[in-house]
């Protein structure tokens, strides 16, 4: 191929943000088709974005050869099933997050990616968009550098305002909750700056009174495999309305990080040290804000298909994300997500 034809399993409103203005600003792609459960949905988002194939559901346009690859944003619940189609139609396949319901869902599909790549080249991404920017980088970088110490503590917070409350997100056996939806940022990035894959020590959840099995806000304790502590929170709707930040806490420093998740709108990275003197000192760095992390997550998935590229958030690793995930429901009472959990 020389340019990557993609398909969209639904006409989601996080599409055009994430997919169809990112084309745009991204050589070698094309979206060419959309489906959607109701068709004159499809039709009316194609006619809104220029998309010049509408197919009759989710099943003809993974049978159309003029789409090597799918973009899926569909609800939490139908990720590992579409995506496990996708991969037997013969599709490369870019799924939002999370991952899937649960891990055990994440592992059989990471299973499949694995084996569809061995023998046909199928890349599979979990569209983790804010991995792929240069502040993402910079974050990791500065905590492996080895300029904050010995690390001793990560923090990651993901609040915003979702009061709607018969939104999908809240849907249970669409894998709904605040952890689904906003947790799994805050446990992805505390992977990234804590290097590896904590253990859930304790988790608080706050339900949701329509559906008691539903999270809107959750808090979870982690411990790291080298001895540093770690926390995360997340919420839709608690006290906390609004905040997106990262921390990591080190003998000799401390790096904190304001929206880590869409830094091309805005972004503060600041360094705080102690010295070898005692003497303290601070600085504020800034990384490029554009292209935004969507476009840097289209042309990651699209040098992976093409060109054999680097994916950084495999299917692989979404198995350890979706396995915090359910610890910290175990830990704080609630039920796993998906038909499938145990």
């Amino acid at each position: 191929m020389s340019a990557l034809r993609i398909g969209l399993l639904g006409a989601a409103a996080i599409a055009p943000s994430a997919l169809i203005k990112p084309a745009r600003q991204t050589p070698r792609v094309t979206v060419t088709a959309v489906a959607a459960r109701d068709r004159s949905r499809a039709e009316k988002f194609a006619r809104r974005h220029g998309v010049p194939v509408v197919h009759d559901g989710y099943d003809a346009l993974l049978a159309d050869p003029r789409v090597d690859a799918v973009y899926i944003p569909l609800p939490n619940g139908l990720h590992a099933e579409w995506t496990l189609k996708a991969l037997e139609a013969g599709k490369h396949v870019l799924c939002e997050k999370p991952f899937t319901s649960n891990r055990a869902e994440a592992e059989q599909v990471a299973d499949a990616a694995e084996a569809s790549h061995a023998r046909s080249g199928l890349v599979v991404m979990e569209a983790f968009h804010y991995r792929h920017h240069a502040l993402a980088e910079r974050m990791r970088s500065i905590v492996d550098s080895g300029e904050l110490g010995e690390l001793r503590h990560v923090e990651a917070e993901v609040c915003f305002p979702l009061p709607r409350f018969g939104d999908i997100r809240y849907d249970y056996d669409l894998a709904g909750g605040a952890t689904m939806d906003a947790g799994c940022y805050a446990v992805h990035v505390a992977r990234l700056l804590g290097g590896a894959t904590p253990t859930v020590t304790a988790a608080t959840a706050l339900p949701l009174g329509k559906d008691p099995r539903v999270d809107r806000a959750i808090s979870a304790e982690l411990a790291f495999p080298q001895g540093a502590t770690g926390r995360v929170h997340a919420s839709l709707w608690s006290r906390r309305v609004l905040s997106i930040r990262a921390r990591a806490v080190g003998t000799a420093g401390e790096l904190n990080v304001v929206n880590f998740v869409s830094p091309h709108l805005y972004h503060r990275l600041t360094v705080r040290k102690v010295e070898a003197d005692g003497s303290r000192s601070a600085r504020r760095e800034r990384v490029p804000r554009q292209p935004s992390t969507y476009v840097r997550q289209l042309s990651a998935f699209t040098e992976a298909v093409l060109d054999g590229g680097p994916v950084l958030t495999s299917a692989r690793d979404a198995v350890q994300t979706m396995g915090i995930l359910d610890d910290m429901y175990l830990k704080s009472g609630l039920p796993l997500r998906g038909l499938t959990a145990t």
